[in-house]
């Protein structure tokens, strides 16, 4: 998916929260339904997924979970997302034994972990016995040591993250635990996608990265590793780029190697991109120049409210002028600034000339004859940023 912004108009006020951001979508599931949200706010996308999932019909190990469930039923099955009880449901009886599974189910203590589990399993024609209000797994895991699941077999339907904490307190409790890999992740046959991405996030080229799950973060990490980009990365997203994760188990394997997140309370897509609405503006770089305001964005600039999109270079530019606004920047210091640019320094008059044109306002950079260029900061601001 590669996307413009959709909702952000070059002459106008209807700018979304998004529009001059790109962000980068490592799902492989829902990833329309994430990019849509995110283009709706004005974002730019680009998607890249980290894994794939292997199907269902062709999955042995789920198969051999099965079959062993319905000839040693457990006493307890855990489940816990909706779609992928539905999925296990619908392989099963793909596989001619979606009867066999039910009558199993409908014979054990069924847990699901929230609202649209209990959806699912009352579709099936079955009846959860219980449900936590927090939808957390902690809380069924303090349910089941309460009870006590000393030699109790419990089945556990994953959804492509493992949770190994859970399973290891479980069995530390004398449980015999039996792990159902409802959507195993894999790494996707195409890798072409994610190396376009990681480029991108190491060159600075995106504002965010989104991760939905687990086993994408690490995927993404591990690719990096494959690369001998790790170092990059790890540079770009602890000081650049934004890691935005759905929820806290999502998020531990890029924490694990010291990347700070952002999460939002409720570990669903919408909330997700409203952190993201909330993250990215404010990280933006605002400043009073030639009477206007202008906002310093990942690809383009709203001047007044109005979006400016600005070619790569003349960003680069832009935020070395920035980073001192009023002061002379000399034209060789914009040059080390231009990527690829060399030693000729008519370069930087040809990107200078670019981005006034983009910016529309050609007053808001002011050529200092034979020193270099600088923003015209409004005379009240200069106090403010004076060394």
């Amino acid at each position: 998916m590669h996307a413009t912004p959709q909702n952000g108009h070059r002459n106008g006020h209807q700018t979304g929260p998004l529009a001059g951001f790109t962000v980068g979508v490592t799902a492989a599931r829902r990833a329309d339904e994430l990019g849509a949200l995110l283009q709706r706010r004005g974002a730019t996308v680009l998607h890249a997924p980290a894994l794939r999932i292997v199907q269902l019909a062709d999955d042995s190990e789920l198969l051999s979970a099965t079959k062993g469930l319905i000839d040693h039923a457990p006493d307890v099955v855990v489940a816990t997302t909706a779609i992928g009880f539905r999925g296990w449901v619908e392989a099963a009886d793909g596989w001619g034994f979606g009867d066999a599974l039910l009558t199993c189910l409908r014979g054990v203590e069924l847990l699901a972990r929230g609202p649209k589990v209990k959806g699912a399993i009352r579709a099936a024609g079955l009846t959860e016995k219980w449900s936590p209000s927090s939808e957390s797994m902690a809380e069924v895991l303090d349910r089941l040591l309460a009870e006590g699941v000393e030699g109790r077999r419990v089945a556990l339907q994953l959804h492509g993250e493992p949770l190994p904490g859970f399973v290891e307190s479980l069995r530390a409790g004398g449980a015999d635990v039996v792990v159902v890999p409802v959507y195993r992740w894999m790494p996707p046959e195409d890798l072409a996608p994610v190396d376009r991405l990681l480029d991108a996030t190491v060159a600075r080229g995106v504002d965010a990265l989104t991760f939905t799950s687990a086993p994408a973060a690490a995927s993404f990490l591990a690719r990096a590793e494959d690369r001998g980009m790790s170092i990059e990365l790890f540079a770009a997203l602890q000081h650049d780029v934004l890691a935005a994760c759905v929820g806290p188990v999502t998020a531990l394997p890029l924490q694990a190697r010291g990347v700070d997140t952002v999460q939002p309370e409720r570990f669903r897509l919408g909330p997700l991109v409203q952190v993201l609405c909330q993250e990215l503006p404010s990280r933006a770089r605002t400043l009073p120049i030639a009477g206007h305001r202008v906002e310093i964005r990942g690809h383009a600039v709203l001047v007044d409210g109005d979006l400016r999109p600005v070619p790569p270079a003349g960003m680069s530019l832009l935020r070395a002028l920035a980073r001192r606004p009023g002061w002379v920047v000399p034209r060789a210091e914009l040059l080390r600034a231009l990527p690829g640019a060399g030693t000729d320094e008519h370069a930087v008059e040809t990107a200078m000339a670019r981005l006034r044109t983009a910016l529309g306002t050609p007053k808001l950079v002011q050529t200092v004859v034979k020193r270099g260029y600088r923003l015209a900061l409004d005379p009240a601001a200069e106090s403010k940023y004076a060394d």
